[in-house]
Formats: structure tokens, C-alpha cells, sequence
């Protein structure tokens, strides 16, 4: 199996634009980093390896850094430090904010199209692909309808549709599965089930820990923006709960 990522004490740090009196402390470490503004240290020395065909949870509480990790492997956010290598031969599909880039005037339709082109396929590819994406999102007339009149469900739904009927090599998953009804979040799993077993490589963001227990072959468990464990779901996910870890 060919890597897919790996990533070399990476580092990502934002800005703090609110300092307050009792702020006073991180403010000076602002300085002392070299910048006016406190530092927040979202990623710190990260290091890992994800192979072709693995199927990876990350977990951690709130603020832990999960999320921008998978911005890191998407290349939406670009470390200030460290080394990243992401294998470009291969589809990327983040599943991050559903439906980011849609162009609210233009219809479903339309938006699937403008995506599908945005991704690397051809018009004609994307559609041998629209009548799935409209059935599997359920949307009825309203695919022909500007996405603006969508509610959000309705939009998270489309996303979905379009970002996992595209056949990834890479599936970058945060928070997702409650896009929908009951019914549309059970066929949403069942879809991303098969994408795995066809080979997909997927890296999950979820506090649903069952969830990534069950589907994962392997756990990180991030926290203040380190790596605290990687290894087997059933390693890390008791560690993680034995030190109050939540799902």
C-alpha cells in the first residue's frame, strides 16, 4: 500500500483578537512568539502516516484540534510548521462544511455540474452521475430549484449526494452523518460503508466513539492539539474513556 499522508511535526497557530485583563499571561507568550497578538496553538508537532486504504477515527474534545487536522490533509489550511506530504495522484473529497461553494442562485443541477467540473470531471461524466445524486438526495422537483430556497437539511443532503457518488480515493469526514432524517443518516452510513469496502481511504472527525470503533481500523486521539495515542479503536477508545473522554 502507497501512502497517503504523512505529516512531519506540523504546527498550525492562530491569532487571538480578544485579549482581556486576565488574558494578560497568553497575551505576553504572544510576544514572545514574535507577534503583537497572543498565539493559539491549534496543532502542535503532529506526526503520523495514513496509508492507502486506511480507515482512521480521530477523536478528543471540543478544541482538541480534529477539524483542523482534516483542513491540514485537505490543504484548505497550510501549517506554519513542519512538512506535509499528500499523495496527488490520488481524488480528495473533504467532507467538511456540506455544500461550501455552492452558488446559491443556480439550481441543485446546476451547482452538481459547476462541483463536478471544479473536481476534475467532464461534463458528460457528471451526467452518467445526476440522476443518482437526485435520487439519493431525495430532493424531488426542488433539484431544479435555486439552492437560495433550500432549507438546510435540504442543502446538507445535495452535498452529500454530489461529494459521495463522485468515487473518492480519499474521503475527509467531519461531523456529517446528521445532515438529514433518521432514514437519509442511516443510507448516508450505508453509503460511506461501501465506499470503504471498495477501497476508499477515509479519515473521520466524530464524538460518535461507537461509531468510529466499529467502522475504523485505527484511532487517534488528539487533545490541545497533540497526538496523545494512535493505534487500534479498542486501545485508544478505552484509554480515551478512562480518562473521561465523551462520545
Amino acid at each position: 500500500m502507497g501512502t497517503v499522508f504523512r505529516l512531519l511535526n506540523i504546527g498550525v497557530s492562530f491569532e487571538k483578537h480578544a485579549v482581556t485583563q486576565r488574558s494578560f499571561k497568553s497575551f505576553l507568550s504572544g510576544f514572545l512568539d514574535g507577534n503583537g497578538r497572543p498565539q493559539f496553538h491549534a496543532l502542535a508537532d503532529v506526526s503520523l502516516t495514513i496509508q492507502e486504504g486506511e480507515h482512521v477515527g480521530i477523536i478528543g474534545r471540543n478544541g482538541a484540534g480534529k477539524s483542523t487536522l482534516l483542513r491540514v490533509l485537505s490543504r484548505i489550511i497550510t501549517p506554519q510548521r513542519g512538512s506535509l506530504y499528500v499523495n496527488g495522484s490520488m481524488r480528495i473529497v473533504p467532507l467538511l462544511e456540506l455544500g461550501i461553494g455552492f452558488q446559491p442562485d443556480l439550481t441543485g443541477r446546476e451547482n452538481c455540474y459547476l462541483a463536478g467540473v471544479l473536481m476534475g470531471y467532464s461534463q458528460e461524466e457528471v451526467r452518467t452521475k445526476i440522476d443518482d445524486i437526485k435520487e439519493f438526495a431525495g430532493l424531488g422537483e426542488f433539484f431544479d430549484e435555486p439552492v437560495k430556497t433550500y432549507s438546510s437539511g435540504m442543502f446538507a443532503r445535495l452535498a452529500f449526494a454530489l461529494a459521495t457518488d463522485v468515487e473518492p480515493d480519499i474521503l475527509l469526514v467531519d461531523e456529517v452523518f446528521g445532515v438529514g432524517d433518521e432514514f437519509f443518516m442511516r443510507k448516508s452510513i450505508v453509503r460511506m460503508q461501501r465506499l470503504m469496502q471498495a477501497g476508499s481511504t477515509t479519515v473521520f472527525v466524530s464524538h460518535n466513539l461507537d461509531f468510529l470503533v466499529a467502522q475504523c481500523s485505527r484511532l487517534i486521539w488528539l487533545d490541545n492539539g497533540r497526538v496523545i495515542l494512535d493505534g487500534t479503536p479498542d486501545t485508544v477508545a478505552t484509554a480515551y474513556r478512562a480518562q473521561g473522554g465523551l462520545d
